[in-house]
């Protein structure tokens, strides 16, 4: 019977000759492990880019977008009006904007001669703005403030009415703009049905759209559009305030008025200077309003600065003097809020020492 031999469970390390690893068969030729040296230290010589500085940039990158988009939109275009302003451009140049005749301060000089027609009507307009601005403005932060103050308190729906509230501020401009011209209408509108049929306070339908009337529907449309911005900051600011300080005085004796006035208007100081600045700013620019509201030719009683500015541009095709006129009005808002910014850091000063 024959005997095989039994496998070495140790093949590999029969003999003294048998290497315990096999080397690869295959290796880089010393000319391309030489360039991959080469080409690591190529990279290895490149400047990098701290990750400080990479950090920091990004920001930046994220704010590019929105920077590019405000450049096209607003300072190209101002710039080109600020252009305009100084040339002749009427309707015989229109095709050609750069053949416009070079005219200086002329348009500025015909826009703030008030005793000529085109100063004269611009110094009007100015007038109903700045009535206008004064009355939607205050009005709205008034209506604003005190709804907020009295929807502090809990009790059921609240959130409902805030909601509700917030509507006018939500709404499309045009869409609540159209509805109100709707409502003013003299034979079918809603105003005159509720105060000549049903109050009976006028004694005939009155016309709103034109004639004196024609600015206190303005003043009503844009208070009913801005009273619930004034609400949601002051709202949202109560919030800060802390209920100790209500507690702390209703038990010293102080009522609500006092209350309102000796802790939540100094509370909202600093909110309501950066609100009523930009309500500012807002309704003196307003255009959509007496635009939509009514139409191309706005009445004496409601002829705002924005809308004079069109007619004067669009209506008579003279782009320079229009252009001007935007430079004076841009020059006017310019000063006046660098005048409410200078007053009301030097009264934050005086109240914190």
């Amino acid at each position: 019977m024959t005997s095989h031999p039994s496998p070495d469970p140790h093949p590999l390390t029969r003999g003294s000759a048998a290497p315990l690893v096999r080397e690869p068969s295959s290796r880089i030729p010393p000319a391309a492990g030489d360039d991959v040296l080469k080409s690591g230290g190529a990279r290895s010589r490149l400047p990098r880019i701290p990750d400080r500085i990479r950090r920091g940039g990004l920001p930046y990158l994220l704010l590019l977008p929105a920077l590019v988009l405000e450049l096209l939109i607003h300072i190209v275009p101002m710039a080109i009006g600020i252009v305009m302003s100084f040339r002749g451009l009427t309707q015989f140049f229109i095709r050609n904007w750069g053949q416009a005749p070079w005219t200086g301060l002329h348009n500025f000089k015909v826009a703030v001669d008030f005793d000529a027609p085109i100063g004269k009507a611009l110094l009007h307009s100015f007038y109903v703005t700045c009535g206008f601005t004064v009355l939607a403005v205050g009005l709205s932060w008034l209506i604003g403030t005190g709804v907020a103050i009295l929807l502090q308190e809990n009790f059921r729906g609240r959130g409902l009415l805030r909601t509700v509230f917030l509507i006018p501020y939500a709404l499309p401009a045009y869409a609540a703009i159209i509805t109100w011209a709707f409502m003013f209408q003299r034979d079918n509108g809603l105003v005159n049905h509720v105060l000549h049929d049903q109050l009976g306070i006028t004694d005939k339908p009155s016309f709103w759209l034109i004639g004196d009337n024609s600015f206190y529907a303005l003043v009503i449309v844009a208070v009913w559009k801005s009273w619930p911005f004034a609400f949601l900051m002051v709202m949202a600011a109560l919030q800060n305030i802390p209920r100790e300080l209500y507690e702390a005085a209703s038990i010293d004796g102080a009522g609500m008025w006092q209350q309102i006035r000796k802790i939540t208007l100094p509370s909202l100081r600093s909110v309501n200077q950066v609100l009523v600045l930009v309500l500012f700013l807002w309704t003196f620019n307003d255009f959509n309003t007496p635009y939509v509201l009514f139409g191309r030719s706005a009445p004496e009683a409601a002829d705002l600065v924005s809308v004079h500015i069109y007619q004067s541009s669009f209506d008579t095709w003279n782009f320079g003097s229009g252009s001007a006129m935007s430079v004076l009005l841009l020059l006017f808002l310019l000063l006046v809020t660098a005048v409410y910014l200078i007053c009301t850091s030097r009264g934050r000063k005086s109240t914190d020492v």
